[in-house]
């Protein structure tokens, strides 16, 4: 038989009982759809927890106290292993590799204003921490080292901050403002980054010398962090290790002593969280899958069924000339595009899920072309494969056993 003939008496089976045909897409267009769907939230998530790390400076290096353990149990970061602003100046003046350096220290705390007040943190560096953490001045300015130097109480502000302390409309700048009962003049506001994909603010914050927050708000000689910007992303690894060796001997530790300090670094966020996406990826994908082979099954249960019920065309068919391999291509063909026609309805309703998801909750999504297409081709492959065994069976049907079918 031509294969234009076996498209024919396919389509002509399949228009011919519609809502079994449809009933029996039914799971794979669900099974497509939710493939779709799910790796498109799944990765939308994965590309969005990356830009949010790459945003924060992909050659971005932080240094903290190491966590120490006691009696097998994590104790955090112990206050006996202290990096002090002498290790900064020890890093900056004997490293080859580091870009740009900063203390870090931050503390929360209630902001005052008039008859306004707000709940946020305050973050602190040196002149080159907004460069580093890629904060950007919208209006004002930066503190200077002169201002450090003295722990000036002075500050820059987030949008957050002026939208819900500076009610009025007025310039933030110049202003008064309280901070735990200590004042701050504000010399500068940031511009506005948004929510990251973990639902911190990014603009709920103050940003101050670390000096002053060192000595008028946490009341500590040591620091919270070390931050570090390599000079390029492709010397991040040797940086880190130019990092060790150089903590190492500030801190006078022997060889065989371990550190006392944890380096960081961006490229080491990304593959973490990255591993964490991936897996996570494969279950909703997995889980998805799942829904394509119940869709498999329910194929093969009614081809069974169509074998059963055109036993008898099938022994007039042999009986007229018909081979085996003719009828097994046009039960298969008829299973095949089921399969094919319910992937295809499945990859539009996939779509169609996957943006009115993005439009009404917000959620990152991405949809790609490599998700479609291992969709459909493994939709082709759920009807090739569940619809073999009956199409085998009708294939080697005896013609007069066939006829004589009731």
């Amino acid at each position: 038989m031509r294969l234009i003939n076996l498209f024919k008496i396919a389509i002509a089976a399949i228009i011919r009982n519609k809502m079994r045909s449809f009933l029996t897409m039914l799971g794979i267009v669900i099974g497509v759809a939710a493939v779709i769907a799910m790796l498109a939230i799944g990765q939308g998530s994965n590309a969005s927890i990356r830009e949010t790390i790459s945003s924060m400076g992909t050659n971005l290096i932080s240094v903290k106290p190491a966590s120490q353990n006691r009696g097998g149990v994590n104790q955090g970061q112990s206050d006996s292993q202290k990096l002090e602003v002498s290790d900064v100046h020890y890093l900056e003046n004997n490293s080859e590799l580091i870009g740009a350096i900063s203390p870090e220290m931050d503390g929360s705390g209630q902001i005052v204003y008039g008859s306004n007040n707000w709940p946020t943190q305050i973050y602190s560096g040196n002149e080159q921490y907004p460069s580093i953490k890629k904060y950007e001045v919208e209006t004002g300015r930066i503190y200077t080292s002169a201002e450090i130097k003295k722990a000036a109480k002075v500050c820059l502000v987030g949008q957050t901050i002026i939208e819900n302390i500076f009610t009025d409309g007025e310039d933030p700048i110049g202003k008064s403002i309280r901070f735990n009962n200590i004042p701050f003049k504000v010399i500068g506001t940031l511009k506005e980054k948004g929510n990251n994909t973990f639902g911190q603010d990014q603009d709920d914050m103050i940003l101050a010398p670390y000096t002053t927050v060192m000595k008028r708000i946490n009341r500590q000689t040591f620091l919270r962090a070390i931050v570090i910007s390599a000079r390029s992303e492709d010397k991040i690894t040797e940086t880190s290790a130019e990092i060790t060796e150089l903590l190492r001997a500030s801190h006078k530790l022997k060889e065989s002593a371990d550190d006392d300090f944890e380096i960081r670094t961006q490229e080491e966020l990304i593959s973490n969280f990255g591993a964490i996406s991936e897996m996570m990826l494969v279950l909703l994908g997995s889980i998805a899958g799942i829904s394509l082979i119940v869709g498999g099954i329910g194929i093969m249960n009614i081809m069974y069924v169509s074998v059963t019920e055109r036993t008898r065309e099938i022994g007039l068919r042999m009986a007229i000339g018909g081979k085996g391999k003719d009828i097994l291509r046009q039960f298969l063909l008829e299973a095949t595009m089921l399969s094919v026609l319910g992937g295809i309805i499945g990859i539009v309703l996939g779509i169609t899920a996957t943006n009115i998801v993005e439009s009404a909750l917000g959620w990152p999504v991405l949809i790609t072309v490599d998700s479609i297409l291992l969709s459909f081709l493994f939709c082709t492959f759920i009807g090739v494969f569940f619809g073999w065994y009956p199409a085998r069976k009708a294939a080697r049907m005896e013609p007069i056993e066939a006829l004589r079918h009731e």
